[in-house]
């Protein structure tokens, strides 16, 4: 299998019946939302951009918010600001739990109504709210963040993938209404790359893999990552938080494991961008790491220290570390007037919570 698991690794796939039902609800309703609002991972902003959002939104317009921004370095998010203006996106930085970022999300698709009653106005009509479709992968937060909008609880929120199972509309004052929808996922998870950063992230069940290999792959991340300062990965973090230092793997073992798993430094590399592989260390030892650990504070117990790992992660224990980074920007991008006025508003909300 592709990544940083184990060839032995089951493939990590997931589509529960409830996604399938709402994706078919979802393209129903589609045709009465003017506006969607399409929500990530901030730690992983790739692995959840859904492959069929482009179809699905037409020419409809489409805000991108990055929520969870307190989980990732100030120096991840200007990375990836950079980026996704170099394609032309406009990116919204959130974090539903705190609340920032939210009121700069509303009155930005508020703003986006505006063109919308503009022209129902030209037509002799009555201006009315602007109706947004708030879209995403299980647990990045849309729930959250909608509740954060309205000020009070109105959807179900919690940390997990598969809370939201229906589609509802939510009204938010006089000027926009916000359908929720369940988290939606491709029918198949062809990049096992996205897939793992997924499971790390929580972002798809539990069921869908094998939570000791995620683990291991996780600590191989870790150390792809740590060169590299913006992706936050403090030096020596493992043997800080847990005792036990990570060591590489003798190069005639580490070859021989390569081999093994079908290539694993090649693998490893493929996590990242190709800019960022060149930096990657030797092969850790992440089994030797991971049964050190579990002997020192699980009772020898792998699998127990493989989801304490992944749970210190994800609750922001290990500090702010993002999995994914971008190459360097594209160069001489084009903007126009929205989104030039766009540029600068977020460039004044970064400034001021940097």
């Amino acid at each position: 299998m592709a990544g940083a698991l184990s060839s032995a690794a089951p493939a990590i796939q997931w589509y529960p019946g409830h996604i399938a039902k709402a994706e078919k609800a979802l393209a129903e309703n589609l045709a009465k939302v003017d506006l969607v609002i399409e929500v990530r991972d901030a730690r992983i902003p790739l692995a959840t951009g859904h492959p069929r959002l482009r179809r699905w939104i037409g020419t409809k317009p489409h805000l991108l918010v990055l929520n969870r921004r307190d989980m990732v370095t100030p120096a991840a998010r200007q990375a990836w600001d950079a980026w996704f203006r170099s394609q032309g996106q406009t990116p919204w930085w959130c974090d539903a739990k705190a609340g920032t970022g939210v009121k700069q999300l509303q009155q930005a698709a508020i703003r986006a109504g505006e063109a919308l009653n503009a022209r129902r106005r030209g037509r002799g009509m009555k201006p009315r709210p602007v109706r947004a479709l708030m879209l995403g992968f299980p647990n990045v937060g849309k729930s959250a963040l909608i509740n954060r909008l309205v000020r009070q609880k109105v959807v179900e929120s919690a940390r997990k993938a598969g809370v939201t199972r229906s589609l509802r509309w939510v009204r938010l004052g006089q000027d926009l209404d916000l359908l929720d929808a369940p988290g939606v996922l491709p029918p198949r998870l062809d990049n096992q790359q996205a897939a793992l950063r997924l499971a790390l992230c929580d972002d798809i069940g539990q069921a869908a893999y094998d939570t000791e290999a995620v683990a291991l792959a996780f600590v191989r991340l870790l150390a792809a990552l740590e060169p590299l300062d913006a992706a936050g990965v403090e030096p020596r973090l493992l043997e800080r938080r847990y005792g036990m230092a990570l060591t590489p793997l003798p190069d005639a073992i580490g070859a021989a494991a390569v081999a093994a798993e079908g290539g694993l430094r090649f693998q490893e590399s493929s996590l990242l961008m190709p800019f960022q592989a060149a930096a990657m260390p030797a092969s850790p030892d992440v089994h030797a790491w991971l049964a050190a650990a579990a002997a020192r504070h699980t009772s020898g117990d792998t699998l127990r220290m493989a989801q304490r790992v992944l749970d210190d992660f994800r609750r922001s224990l290990l500090g702010p570390i993002a999995l994914e980074l971008p190459a360097a920007p594209a160069s001489g991008a084009h903007r126009s007037g929205d989104q030039h006025r766009e540029h600068q508003d977020r460039q004044e909300h970064l400034e001021g919570h940097e």
